[in-house]
């Protein structure tokens, strides 16, 4: 089969499983430096994963033997419903209202990597959805999904930023796609936006001064900086508001087609006083198989007093 046509099938296959976007890049060896230099500066935090396996992170070859081509996927995760502008009401991000993507673009991947092999059976590769060093955005980029904003997030002509991403690399030609033009021009909405002011410059995020990461990612048995925690407002897990503002995804977000990314009852409006008297067993119960599990129940905990202390703060 030539590659054309295998690639037009695979792009075919791919929208048939419900990815909304789809673009492949030669497997090549990334410029490293932006990274060196944003791991030099300390940005990742208590992040030291990202320290890690190096030369994989930037050469998808460490990672799959031959690999000659890495085919990026987005999904939309955007649901129509507002954020509660309640104080006293917990903010969730969007992308973890539903059941955990991870799940869900997984098994996907592995149904298109089959439909490769299926094709070409002599196809050796692999999927990845946060589950590898790979830089998932930089080969979003390549790929000619979208661009990298300037809060460091791939934005999409006609969806914005609401995707998620994943990966299939293999060890067979294809026909390549070409970056886009960067359609951020003078806009710093998102660097306006941010309270804790994490977008240092535009293009890179100091993750230690994040909300995302300061809900997230900071483990458990820490505590937020004294002097963030009032900026942090209802946020108990993540944060859109880079998102929100952005031109793009004001104009062009539009709602999902996937039912699992839509709010569960409990991450809609969460009252904050209710959440601090759950147990353990009920955030295991209430979070299962949900992204929020990763802040694990202590950090839970912690990011919904702090932010419990800041709605007492504002009546």
């Amino acid at each position: 089969m030539d590659k054309l046509r295998l690639t037009e099938k695979i792009k075919n296959k791919a929208l048939a499983l419900g990815f909304d976007k789809v673009g492949i890049a030669r497997a090549e060896a990334l410029d490293p430096d932006h990274l060196r230099e944003w791991l030099r500066k300390g940005y990742h935090g208590s992040m030291h994963y990202m320290e890690n396996y190096f030369d994989k992170r930037v050469d998808p070859r460490q990672l799959v033997k031959d690999a000659r081509s890495v085919i990026s996927l987005a999904m939309n995760y955007y649901t129509p419903f507002e954020h509660s502008r309640d104080p006293a009401i917990g903010r969730i991000s969007r992308y973890a209202w539903g059941d955990d993507y991870h799940d869900i673009i997984r098994h996907r991947l592995k149904q298109l990597l089959a439909f490769i092999q299926e094709q070409i059976p002599e196809c050796q590769g692999r999927v990845f959805v946060d589950s590898a060093p790979i830089m998932d955005k930089q080969w979003a980029v390549r790929a000619g999904i979208g661009w990298q904003g300037k809060n460091s997030n791939v934005i999409t002509r006609d969806l914005g930023s609401w995707i998620f991403l994943g990966e299939v690399v293999v060890n067979i030609d294809l026909n390549y796609d070409v970056p886009i033009a960067n359609y951020c021009g003078s806009c710093t909405r998102c660097i306006e936006a941010c309270p804790t002011g994490a977008i240092v410059q535009p293009y890179v995020v100091d993750a230690r001064r994040c909300i995302s990461y300061l809900t997230i990612e900071l483990k458990p048995d820490e505590e937020i900086p004294k002097a963030l925690q009032p900026k942090l407002g209802n946020h108990i897990f993540g944060c859109d508001i880079c998102q929100d503002v952005c031109p793009w995804n004001v104009k062009f977000a539009r709602p999902t087609g996937e039912k699992s990314f839509y709010p569960r009852s409990i991450n809609r409006e969460p009252k904050l006083k209710e959440l601090a008297k759950m147990t353990e067993s009920e955030f295991r119960e209430n979070y299962r198989k949900s992204p929020i599990k990763r802040a694990k129940y202590k950090g839970f905990i912690r990011n919904i007093l702090v932010a419990l202390k800041n709605s007492k703060s504002r009546d």
